[in-house]
């Protein structure tokens, strides 16, 4: 981030900082789970599976862990989504499972659905207790692009049925936006690690780090080598606000900060605005606003084009927002940056009358998408529409033999959650291509 007499480190000590970002939601114990898990009706058709993205049996988790059997809970958990420990911490569960929960009246609460999901899983990833096994050699090869969430579903679901894979992944560390994209007081103790691998050791799947498709490999190789291709590439450019001095020092690319904050090993090393404008209304929007104000900033507004009901930020995190002490506004369409050789200030447009914000920092957080242009020659023959990637109900792109899923996909709600239901989707069309016998 450009040098400004208002952006400095150690705004705040590192021990407050580390304080600041601790456990968002601290896990159960175990007579606080037992208590929660026993308010569970335990539904017929249960409304709370069908919300679940990834179809998990909801009540039948939380069933064992009445019973103490926390082994046979995670195994009904990760049989669905092998990335259950992540999504119990980022999952909107507010706006999912426990939103349809029938606790969830104007008298009542919801089961807390996703810290039970935690309760279960994390202490078999934590021993690395493995609760499945690959079915024997296929002799199939598959290519997976995108170490993130849904090429890692997509690459376990593949083992578990016997085939071999290898996991072509762009960055140096594996994980994708779980490992570079996410609040770090969402995941913290390196969890997204921990968690990829206890995925690979079911064995059976091989990663490349540090390549990615058209500068050091071809779909054509791909397609060549391999006897199916999975897609999972994300979305690797942000979208431009398209306004006068967007360019000026100090205007940066949210999501860029949160991967170099998550990375980060003396967070309060990291340069901090004092006046922090966040231009956005979704996830990403949130938290780099909320990680500003707990980096220090002593000024952080988001500021959104319409109005809070068409924010895609759940209810849970703007209210997370504003006590966080973030100011949230909005109507306000940005129209400039202004300043001399660095951001001092937006210029917005409120019903045709210009509102001025002073800021040393801007975030864009508005959106990302499909490097299609850098990427035109490898998905030649691959539908897009809206500059992502178009697939059928297998997740099958027009492309003969390869398949997409997760957040380059049309239709993708930028979950984890989503992203994961994706690659198994996926992962099991493959296998009947194949010739496997799964459902």
């Amino acid at each position: 981030m450009a040098s400004h007499p208002d952006i400095r480190s150690h705004r705040l000590d590192a021990a407050e900082i580390d304080r600041n970002f601790v456990d968002l939601h601290p896990p159960l114990k175990r007579s606080e789970a037992l208590i929660e898990a026993d308010r569970c009706y335990f539904c017929f058709d249960a409304p709370c599976t069908q919300a679940c993205p990834t179809g998990i049996d909801i009540p039948a988790f939380i069933q064992k862990i009445r019973s103490d059997n926390i082994r046979g809970s995670a195994r009904t958990i990760l049989q669905e989504n092998i990335m259950g420990g992540m999504c119990a911490r980022v999952c909107p569960t507010e706006v999912l499972c426990e939103e349809a929960c029938v606790r969830n009246t104007h008298e009542d609460k919801p089961v807390e659905i996703g810290l039970l999901q935690r309760y279960a899983t994390d202490p078999v990833i934590d021993a690395g207790t493995q609760l499945f096994a690959r079915a024997p050699a296929t002799g199939k090869r598959v290519a997976v692009v995108g170490g993130g969430p849904a090429g890692l579903s997509c690459a376990h679901r593949l083992a578990m049925l016997g085939h071999d894979v290898k996991v072509f992944n762009r960055d140096p560390k594996r994980g994708g936006l779980n490992e570079y994209g996410i609040a770090a007081y969402k995941t913290v103790d390196d969890f997204a690690q921990k968690e990829i691998e206890y995925i690979l050791a079911i064995g059976g799947i091989e990663f490349e780090d540090g390549v990615a498709l058209g500068k050091d490999f071809s779909m054509a190789a791909l397609r060549d080598a391999y006897d199916a291709v999975f897609l999972g590439i994300g979305l690797a450019l942000v979208n431009d606000l398209k306004i006068d001095n967007e360019d000026l020092p100090g205007v940066e690319n949210a999501i860029d900060y949160i991967a170099q904050l998550r990375q980060a090993g003396d967070k309060s090393t990291l340069p901090v605005g004092r006046n922090v404008i966040v231009i956005g209304g979704g996830m990403t929007a949130i938290d780099i606003a909320v990680q500003s104000r707990r980096l220090g900033a002593e000024n952080v507004d988001i500021v959104y084009r319409r109005g809070p009901d068409d924010m895609s930020a759940s209810e849970f995190e703007q209210q997370l927002a504003r006590t966080s002490g973030v100011s949230v506004h909005h109507w306000l369409h940005p129209k400039a940056m202004h300043g001399a050789g660095h951001v001092e200030s937006v210029e917005f447009d409120k019903n045709g009358q210009p509102v001025t914000m002073p800021a040393d920092v801007v975030f864009k957080a508005i959106g990302q998408r499909l490097a299609d242009r850098e990427l035109a020659g490898e998905l030649r023959g691959i539908d897009l529409d809206y500059g992502r990637i178009l697939v059928d109900e297998d997740q099958a792109t027009s492309l003969p033999g390869v398949w997409a899923g997760g957040d380059c996909v049309l239709g993708g709600d930028d979950l984890t959650v989503s992203a994961v239901q994706h690659g198994k989707i996926a992962a099991l069309a493959i296998d009947r291509h194949l010739g496997g016998k799964n459902g």
